[in-house]
């Protein structure tokens, strides 16, 4: 079997192909979107590629080609000799994952999402930057009030931001500018595209059977479901609950190299997807506020269980931990195609010790 390796570029990319012997048999530089055309006309052969943007369509491509597909993670190829001494331009890069592919047998891959996993994404990817851009707009028109001395308006109300404003700078015996009103039209289109975009996300996820099953649980809606089904993609990938909640970065890390005997544990790993924590960060943050006026005996089991912990040890840290028990039960409802269900949760997590027994008068 031959070993093509691919240092990818956004136009341009370098190939270098060995034989099984190590052997350079060619090398070429072709146009990145013409790449699933060359790799159709080759025989079966093992495609080596650095995980980046376009590595994954890549790889689809030579999947659909018959090849062997690897994708190393980017952290990784400068330990197997990518830039080594220094040095590095595609040519050498591509000879030297050609090179390492040869050599081992097994090269360490990430997973490669599935292309419905990657257009969720992208969806929440792209509503997320509109809600970026928004804040940025409402912030810089809120800082040109400060500068005119009329007073930060108050938020809240049916109205809108631009609507809220206009008035708000009409009562002060002002007009709105026309610079800034530019920045409240564009924050009326932006509106009307998140609305469009929240619609688009609320469908997807209500088609979605995967989804639908995960919205039963308490603070998970629209985004936090697709943002989680995008990140594991296969449940099957994953053995048990710890796995998902390592993978999702929301385990405590340790610290305990060195001399010293004693365990030192630090804050959680934040390895994995920046967005799915957000999401669950938002949801658990939901739990704990639906739940804050609640007796112990109606609060749902999780927010029984996580007040218990903010007690000891802080609302914030309660919050993270409340965040891993959601991907955990996220998970194992996956995993068993069962909806959520509280009283299943209360009996298991007294059984563990985690929630006080009802007291029996």
């Amino acid at each position: 079997m031959n070993h093509i390796a691919i240092d990818l570029g956004s136009r341009e990319s370098q190939i270098c192909i060995r034989d099984s012997s190590g052997e350079i048999l060619k090398e070429d530089r072709r146009g990145t979107c013409s790449l699933g055309k060359y790799l159709a006309g080759k025989e079966r052969s093992r495609v080596v590629l650095e995980s980046c943007a376009e590595a994954f369509v890549v790889a689809d491509a030579a999947r659909s080609a018959g090849h062997e597909v690897v994708v190393v993670p980017s952290m990784l190829v400068r330990q197997l000799g990518v830039g080594d001494r220094g040095i590095k331009n595609d040519v050498r890069d591509a000879r030297q994952l050609s090179n390492v592919s040869c050599r081992l047998r097994e090269l360490p891959t990430v997973h490669i999402p599935s292309a419905l996993s990657r257009e969720r994404k992208a969806m929440c990817n792209m509503r997320e930057a509109q809600i970026e851009v928004r804040t940025k707009l409402v912030n810089t028109a809120r800082s040109w009030l400060r500068t005119q001395g009329i007073g930060v308006m108050r938020s809240g109300g049916q109205e809108t931001f631009p609507e809220r404003f206009r008035r708000h700078v009409k009562s002060r015996g002002k007009n709105v500018p026309e610079e800034v009103n530019r920045v409240l039209q564009a924050l009326e289109a932006l509106n009307l595209g998140i609305a469009e975009a929240d619609k688009q996300l609320a469908k997807a996820a209500e088609d979605d059977p995967v989804c639908k099953l995960l919205m039963t649980a308490p603070g998970i809606g629209p985004v936090s479901s697709l943002r989680y089904a995008s990140a594991l993609d296969d449940v099957s990938r994953f053995h048990s609950a710890h796995r998902v909640e390592a993978y999702l970065g929301v385990v405590p890390g340790e610290n305990s190299t060195g001399e010293s005997r004693k365990r030192r544990m630090t804050g959680i790993t934040k390895a994995g997807q920046p967005r799915v924590r957000w999401a669950l960060t938002q949801a658990a943050w939901t739990i704990l506020k639906c739940n804050r006026h609640r007796t112990s005996a109606t609060m749902d089991p999780m927010a029984a269980w996580a007040s218990q912990v903010a007690e000891r040890r802080g609302k914030k840290r309660a919050a993270i931990a409340l965040v891993r028990k959601l991907s955990g039960v996220l998970y194992a409802m996956w995993r068993d195609r069962k909806p959520y269900d509280p009283n299943h949760m209360r009996k298991a997590m007294q059984q563990a010790g985690m929630v006080a027994q009802p007291s029996v008068t």
